[in-house]
């Protein structure tokens, strides 16, 4: 490689640094703009919105516009969606607790049934907000999306959970990374995963999301 090239690589890694850097400020200016409660979930699906662009060749985007656009135009579903989860996983948090407490006194039936609830939820919310992003239908059909890809296509579904684990786990290691890497690299991740389903998807005539 001549020093042209190195320095035309250089500057392509620093570019993406920087690209994927602006998203993850973004991303937390924006959840502190709409004071975390009305902020954080259409600050997600923005970030997502950016991260599929890149994934489809659009990579020299204007990543505050589109980012700002796509917050505003997903406002009101993002909160509905992310809050309905969240009150949901608050219920199943209560419910884990009350089973830690009373061990012994329930059949082997409702640890199971928990469990089980527990596991579809989780696709749920590793699926919901990119098909928010990737496709146009109701809130609740997408639900239902989610849950079909996520079992159909469970291998994606484990990969998800790994980079999303995996992240958490070297931003923990590594606090320093937080606040210019760590949600970026989650929803891109993330995005990346899905658009290999939702391409899949789109390809084939015979399946309709």
């Amino acid at each position: 490689m001549n020093g042209k090239q190195t320095v035309s690589s250089l500057d392509l890694i620093l570019r993406w640094f920087t690209r994927v850097a602006t998203v993850n400020i973004l991303w937390i200016v924006f959840s502190l703009f709409g004071l975390l409660i009305g902020g954080v979930f259409p600050a997600t699906i923005a970030a997502l919105g950016i991260c599929r662009k890149w994934l489809r060749g659009e990579h020299d985007i204007k990543i505050w516009q589109v980012f700002k656009r796509v917050y505003r135009q997903e406002f009101y579903v993002s909160n509905m969606v992310g809050w309905l989860l969240t009150i949901i996983g608050i219920v199943l948090y209560v419910n884990y607790r009350l089973i830690g407490l009373s061990a012994g006194e329930f059949s082997f039936v409702v640890p199971f049934a928990f469990y089980f609830i527990l596991f579809f939820y989780t696709i749920i919310v590793i699926w919901i907000f990119p098909l928010l992003v990737h496709y146009q239908t109701s809130w609740l059909q997408q639900i239902k999306n989610a849950l079909i890809i996520g079992l159909t296509k469970i291998h994606y579904t484990l990969a998800n959970g790994i980079i999303l684990m995996l992240v958490i786990y070297f931003s923990l290691k590594f606090p320093g990374i937080i606040p210019f890497f760590s949600f970026s690299l989650i929803t891109l991740g993330i995005m990346y995963v899905s658009i290999q389903v939702f391409n899949k998807i789109d390809n084939n005539k015979n399946v309709s999301i």
